[in-house]
């Protein structure tokens, strides 16, 4: 059981019907009865489209323990619907004679249930009251809102997201600057390109006179 926090805000809640609640009385007769102590609620969910439960949520009001049982039917089978109970006399008042709790919002996760909360057609909540302080107790707001598979593509997209992107920027210090170098490295190229296209068939060898180089010799043109 979770006070509630906003945590299906993004999720539409199925289009259901919260029947009136029913209280079980103790008696025969009108004169002879009395309450019981336990209320019945039951929501029911749209015809011919089990729904897989993700979380119910609702406002209690002076309902102390609820018990949540779902009516699920197998896919495919010609087996009737079964009641199963997911969850048994969780507690929503601090005590039953004071009101903490009494009209706090809640919420019950398929995680917290016994069974699992898939092909669901109908949800019924069994509401228990042992304290005589309070004439009336129900729970308002119900909502149900179906488990959604999560998108593979968005997953990775969100794992993609969550990643800290660190630029690894080696130490530069001492360097020469990379435009300089670059800008050196087209001038050398360009040099290169030029000389072998004015280069001479004839092969020009290395002349030493004298410790020194005739510069006659050396011309290329």
């Amino acid at each position: 059981m979770n006070r509630m926090s906003g945590s299906s805000d993004d999720v539409v809640p199925v289009n259901c019907t919260i029947k009136p609640p029913v209280y079980l009385q103790i008696g025969d007769s009108k004169a002879e009865t009395v309450h019981s102590g336990v209320c019945v609620v039951d929501v029911s969910l749209p015809f011919g489209k089990p729904v897989n439960v993700e979380e119910i949520t609702f406002k209690n009001y002076y309902t102390a323990y609820v018990t949540v049982r779902l009516l699920r039917r197998s896919p495919g089978q010609e087996a009737p619907a079964k009641w199963s109970t997911a969850l048994r006399d969780l507690p929503l008042m601090d005590n039953p004679h004071t009101e903490g709790g009494s009209q706090n919002y809640y919420s019950i996760h398929r995680t917290q249930m016994q069974v699992e909360a898939d092909h669901v057609v109908s949800v019924r909540l069994i509401l228990r009251q042992p304290s005589s302080a309070w004439l009336t107790f129900s729970l308002e707001d119900v909502k149900i809102f179906p488990h959604m598979e999560p998108d593979p593509e968005k997953e990775v997209s969100d794992w993609l997201s969550d990643l800290t992107l660190v630029d690894h920027h080696p130490d530069l210090e001492g360097l020469p600057d990379p435009q300089t170098v670059s800008s050196s490295i087209q001038q050398m190229w360009a040099l290169t390109e030029v000389m072998q296209t004015n280069q001479t068939t004839a092969s020009i060898g290395r002349f030493d006179v004298d410790g020194c180089y005739d510069i006659n010799l050396l011309s290329l043109t």
